[in-house]
């Protein structure tokens, strides 16, 4: 009758030894305080109470880096945060290299966008993110390396700038816009003036485009509701004209002699 009681206690024991890890999960197992393997997903088994797990999500986490005030390269106090994503690849160095691999991750991260942002102008990292967002990441990627984890991406997400710097960009904003409106009147004017130019060039070797002008622009005013049409005669008439009064007043002083 003892015998089953003790044969009870020993199935339990053994039976206890029995974990299961899900697909994303793995465990580093210790045993008498050493590691000994990584273990999972799935079922297995380990030596009840000599060995020890320790349990390790596999899936990609997040590192919410709080905004923080830093100071640019070109002395501008600015305020920014950013979101990092990292995962572990080796379980076992997560657990025993570093005591809390969260933490270490955000400070690390927290470290290294300061400083970049420290090598940087403030248009730089206006214009620029991407090239801030990798050169964080290979910071923050060798820091993390040792402890068995790999970032996956880092991103800034919010730039809050002071506002009489804001004023400032506003203005020079404006300045660039309203020179960019200069030139290109100027341009448009300048094209204009040469195709003027083409124009008089051609009238002056076709001497009719020039009248045929003239009749043009009568009919448009004819077609507007005008009280007084001004018609200007064209220039071959002109000179006709001229021409017929001095025969005329030559030939009236002939007779007179």
């Amino acid at each position: 009758m003892i015998i089953i009681p003790i044969v009870f206690i020993i199935a339990s024991i053994l039976i206890s030894g029995f974990k299961i890890d899900q697909e994303y999960q793995r465990s580093v197992i210790f045993r008498l305080g050493r590691f000994n393997d990584v273990k999972g997903p799935g079922l297995y088994w380990i030596i009840p109470f000599v060995d020890r797990r320790k349990k390790i999500d596999m899936r990609t986490m997040t590192v919410d880096i709080e905004s923080q005030e830093t100071v640019t390269k070109d002395s501008v106090t600015i305020r920014v945060n950013a979101v990092l994503y990292f995962k572990i690849n080796e379980p076992e160095k997560a657990v025993i290299e570093v005591r809390d691999f969260m933490n270490a991750t955000y400070q690390a991260s927290l470290t290294a966008l300061r400083n970049v942002i420290g090598q940087h102008n403030l248009d730089e990292i206006l214009k620029d993110r991407e090239a801030i967002n990798t050169a964080i990441k290979k910071i923050v990627d060798q820091i993390t390396d040792k402890w068995g984890l790999s970032v996956d991406y880092i991103e800034m997400k919010d730039v809050e700038i002071p506002q009489t710097m804001q004023r400032a960009m506003a203005k020079e904003a404006e300045a660039i816009r309203e020179k960019r409106s200069r030139i290109i009147k100027a341009e448009g004017e300048f094209d204009a003036s040469m195709k003027l130019k083409d124009a008089a060039k051609y009238i002056a070797e076709n001497p009719a485009a020039l009248e045929l002008r003239r009749m043009q622009m009568i009919s448009e005013v004819g077609t507007e509701q005008n009280t007084t049409t001004i018609i200007l005669m064209p220039s071959d008439f002109v000179t006709m004209a001229k021409s017929i009064g001095q025969g005329l007043n030559i030939t009236v002083d002939k007779n007179k002699k």
